[in-house]
């Protein structure tokens, strides 16, 4: 109760979630047995919030307080921060505090602006293509448009997790009987059939869906969380496939390409909403300390479907880690790009080689931690491990081929078991960039190539640390 004495001033986050809920000024200031001047007040920071008001949301909208009254900043500052950054605005000198007062006291203007920055860096880009010979114009690939729309997102669907929890309760409400009860429903209700198939005869495909025969084939060589997730799948297709498909339409793919693909992670997400619900799913990685191995296995998840299901946590009033995930293989060619929180993923290439997720491969099924420092000065807590494929046979290979590193701000990592024992006022932090081609960190050991954006200063009589003096 000490920490609800201290003055608080959430007027922002209060305007974003009367905003969310769809509530007037009056309606909540009803709920909440307050005037709507008051209520006009605490939402312009002229008056602090007091622990009654605190206690009479908690009560009255079913608040996570200890979420809603973080000192993290808004997700919406981290964006504001990277929009006013461009050269565009470079004659404005905007101080970090005014961003600051943006993104708390007005997050829909917040929102207009950086969609509006989105729109800008969209048409700049289509101009600055069209401007090259046709020879040289390579369009942006489907995978990369996917991939920004969902982090324009934070990768966070709210009407998505509602439906999945609400699949799930009107199954069976019990995650062990979730795939029993799911492949009822798909037979009972649309007439869809799954038969498990030997390996041979799938060849290279894991899941098929016949919509001749009705027949969903999963093969036999898949383990049982990847079946599992295959059966979720075809089920929020069946059941909420017209909804998907108005986003897929809402989206305006530029190709059928796109919009296809866009499509198929809309409904990854939906699987997983309906396997791991968001409610049950945030309960349980905050009683563990986000300890994977045990958040997974209530819901019989992979150890990547936890991870992943980790960076949707975004609800208001029920926020959970805001974490960033990044899958390699051993080639340190990137598959994965998600976040829920601000972390300078590089938009080509792979990732810095000195963050340990590359060492992951050494230790297979191992937990790797690090403190990594980003050329901004920010500090992130990271968790790295190797995945293994199961069931490929000899000739697919056997070890470990691929890794995930998850990771969030150092002020976040205080509630993860990873780090128990670590000094997070003094910790060791390494440091690190983006690729190397965008890295401009001096004397980096580990540098593969020069930084772009800056001109060689080479000496042929001089031999240093690295290759690429600058």
């Amino acid at each position: 109760m000490a920490d609800l004495e201290r003055k608080l001033f959430l007027g922002g986050r209060l305007k974003r979630l009367r905003y969310d809920l769809n509530l007037t000024q009056t309606q909540m200031a009803a709920d909440l047995g307050v005037s709507p001047s008051y209520l006009n007040h605490l939402e312009r920071n002229q008056r602090p919030v007091t622990a009654q008001v605190l206690l009479k949301l908690a009560a009255t909208y079913d608040l996570d307080l200890r979420s809603f009254t973080d000192e993290s900043e808004p997700s919406g500052e981290a964006d504001l921060v990277e929009i006013f950054a461009d050269p565009l605005f470079k004659d404005l000198r905007l101080p970090r505090r005014e961003i600051s007062d943006l993104a708390a006291s007005s997050p829909m203007a917040a929102e207009a602006v950086t969609r509006l920055y989105r729109a800008y860096q969209e048409r700049r880009k289509r101009d600055a293509l069209e401007a090259r010979p046709p020879e040289d114009r390579v369009e942006e690939s489907p995978s990369d448009w996917v991939r920004d729309r969902i982090q324009s997102h934070h990768n966070f669907f709210p009407d998505l997790d509602d439906l999945g929890e609400a699949l799930f309760e009107s199954l069976s409400n019990d995650p062990h009987t979730l795939e029993a009860a799911a492949a009822q429903r798909l037979s009972a209700r649309h007439g869809v059939d799954i038969r498990l198939m030997p390996a041979q005869v799938m060849m290279i495909y894991q899941r098929r869906y016949d919509p001749h025969r009705r027949r969903l084939m999963i093969s036999e060589s898949l383990g049982a969380s990847s079946r599992r997730f295959a059966v979720a799948y075809q089920l929020a297709l069946s059941e909420h496939g017209a909804e998907i498909a108005a986003m897929v339409e809402a989206a305006r793919a530029p190709d059928l390409a796109s919009a296809r693909l866009y499509k198929i992670a809309l409904l990854n997400y939906l699987a997983a909403a309906v396997l791991m619900p968001y409610g049950r799913f945030l309960r349980e990685a905050e009683q563990t300390g986000y300890d994977i191995d045990l958040v997974r296995a209530p819901f019989e998840a992979s150890f990547e479907q936890a991870a992943q299901r980790l960076t949707t946590l975004s609800r208001p009033g029920a926020r959970g880690v805001p974490f960033f995930l990044m899958r390699i293989d051993c080639a340190g060619n990137v598959s994965k790009r998600f976040s829920a929180g601000p972390f300078p993923f590089s938009r080509y290439g792979g990732a810095c080689p000195r963050w340990n997720l590359h060492q992951a491969f050494q230790t297979p099924g191992r937990i790797l931690t690090q403190v990594i420092e980003t050329p901004d000065g920010a500090r992130y807590f990271t968790v790295s491990r190797t995945l293994e494929r199961s069931g490929r046979g000899y000739a697919g290979g056997v070890y470990a081929d691929q890794a995930i590193g998850l990771g969030c701000e150092l002020k976040h990592a205080g509630r993860l078991v990873y780090a128990q024992g670590l000094d997070l006022n003094a910790p060791n932090a390494v440091h690190t960039g983006p690729m190397c081609r965008l890295c401009e960190r001096p004397n980096c050991v580990e540098r593969a190539a020069p930084p772009a954006v800056k001109t060689l200063n080479v000496d042929e009589w001089i031999k240093g640390v690295t290759a690429f003096p600058f």
